[in-house]
């Protein structure tokens, strides 16, 4: 079964890819969730980060931003001391400052139609023949990213708006060789075709 170049033979990479990566995501509690990672991302391999997603949805209470907007430095302590997630100040202390930008925005528009509107809620749909075609960063990701900032949000560079921007499935990233291409070109939502 071909499958972007990135997977590998990594059977945790495989699941993620085949299941989730470039599904258009309408939840905005679970948009959220993958900004987040996508934040701690940084600088880190993604599979490190999906290898510890259970312990970082244990260690941050599932990813309520209504509890995690309350948090304050015994949290960022008890956080700094956990072994099972990624263990850097300024990215948990983002979190916190991250969960009250998204619950100003959530009331404001939702968080779903604040993303989903810079591309009218229809996933731009490319045809990358390999991984070295795909960018990293693109002029909507720089515009979102500017925009996230602004409304408060840290850990939203372009390149992190642009892979969580093909995780949710803003845009369809999938090569064209890839078993899930024409899958995920038809898809609306999680579980839907």
């Amino acid at each position: 079964m071909d499958r972007c170049g990135w997977v590998g033979a990594d059977v945790v990479y495989e699941g993620y890819h085949d299941t989730e990566w470039g599904v258009p995501e309408h939840d905005a509690r679970a948009l959220w969730e993958k900004l987040i990672l996508d934040g701690f991302q940084a600088g880190l391999s993604w599979i490190t980060i999906l290898r510890k997603r259970e312990n970082f949805r244990s260690a941050f209470a599932d990813f309520n931003p209504e509890i995690i907007a309350t948090w304050g430095e015994e949290e960022v302590s008890r956080l700094l001391e956990d072994a099972g997630i990624i263990r850097h100040r300024g990215k948990i202390e983002a979190t916190i400052g991250n969960a009250q930008a998204y619950l100003t925005l959530q009331d404001a528009q939702g968080f779903d139609r604040f993303l989903w509107d810079y591309v009218d809620g229809v996933p731009i749909r490319n045809a990358w023949a390999s991984l070295v075609d795909v960018p990293t960063e693109t002029a909507l990701s720089r515009r979102i990213s500017k925009d996230l900032k602004k409304a408060g949000f840290k850990f939203c560079g372009p390149t992190i708006v642009y892979a969580f921007m093909q995780a949710v499935g803003m845009v369809n990233d999938h090569t064209l060789n890839c078993h899930r291409h024409g899958i995920v070109a038809h898809m609306k939502g999680p579980g839907e075709m």
